[in-house]
């Protein structure tokens, strides 16, 4: 049977993507490191295949990180369940499996600077209280932040610096300003068990935060590649944007229902040079799997 127009387009985007990264060197030079993030919201009536969403967006970001892998997700029960483990995106992209009902979903792929991913808790998506969220970056001044505000580690032995955003988001009922007091890198998202329909994006500084909406549906990622190839594995058309930094976007059933400023210390500075790609050979294999599934779907 003679392929369809649509799943031409997409396997042509997805081979695209495998053949750039094969032809990638790997970087050899030691730089500070980075995570990827990655999600949706849809809404409840979205034809979207909750479980393809997620491998795609997970693809997309394959190749930013291998030290650990993780999503959450929320059903139309409001209760978020949590996975992660060690290693890269293709340990996980096959063993995502999420409900018709889920409406919510983040996905983190980390390369880790502070709290060894030997340690479960250090891995994202984080608990802190009644919030689970993902951030790509750095946050120089957590242990303080905590300090300040007495607040106690979720798990004992986590020293994760992002634990600190989830903190303040819990202690400080998701106020922007709360932001303001981290130093840092910072593109974030989470969820909060005490408000079922919200999900939460934040971008600071040095590290980007893209998002892509149909009429019913936003998803979003660290990069403008990773929403192609959620374009490419759906086969929809996504509007594009980067959200600027000092911005805090509450996102309900696919729309962004309100948008907040928050104060940024542009005094912080990174001393070194971010390659844009990390894990090569992850995003290489995943992007392989997600065209042979869609190639299924098809």
């Amino acid at each position: 049977m003679a392929e369809k127009p649509i799943q031409r387009a997409a396997n042509k985007v997805l081979n695209s993507v495998v053949y750039a990264l094969q032809c990638r060197p790997i970087e050899a030079v030691e730089y500070r490191r980075m995570c990827g993030i990655a999600g949706y919201s849809l809404s409840p009536e979205s034809p979207v295949e909750r479980t393809l969403a997620a491998q795609a967006l997970l693809a997309g970001i394959a190749e930013r990180g291998a030290d650990a892998v993780g999503y959450a997700f929320r059903g139309g029960e409001g209760a978020i369940g949590t996975t992660k483990l060690r290693g890269g995106a293709s340990a996980l992209l096959d063993e995502i499996m999420l409900p018709a009902t889920a409406v919510q979903a983040l996905i983190h792929v980390r390369d880790y600077t502070k709290g060894h991913p030997d340690i479960e808790a250090n891995n994202h998506p984080i608990r802190h209280g009644a919030v689970v969220g993902i951030h790509n970056g750095v946050i120089e001044n957590d242990d303080e932040l905590l300090a300040q505000y007495r607040i106690e580690r979720h798990e004992p032995g986590m020293t994760v610096d992002s634990e600190a955003i989830f903190a303040l988001m819990e202690v400080r009922q998701n106020d922007p300003r709360a932001l303001a007091e981290l130093r840092g890198a910072m593109a974030a998202a989470w969820l909060d068990e005490r408000d079922p329909t919200t999900l939460f994006l934040a971008r600071g500084l040095a590290r980007p935060l893209w998002i892509g909406r149909t009429r019913t549906d936003l998803f979003f990622a660290s990069t403008r590649r990773a929403l192609a190839i959620v374009e490419a594995a759906l086969r929809v058309r996504l509007e594009l944007c980067k959200v600027r930094e000092g911005r805090l976007l509450h996102v309900a059933a696919g729309q962004i229902v309100r948008k907040s400023r928050f104060r940024l210390d542009r005094t912080y500075r990174e001393e070194d040079v971010l390659p844009p790609v990390r894990a090569p050979r992850e995003a290489v294999s995943c992007l392989e799997r997600i065209a042979a599934l869609t190639s299924a779907a098809a």
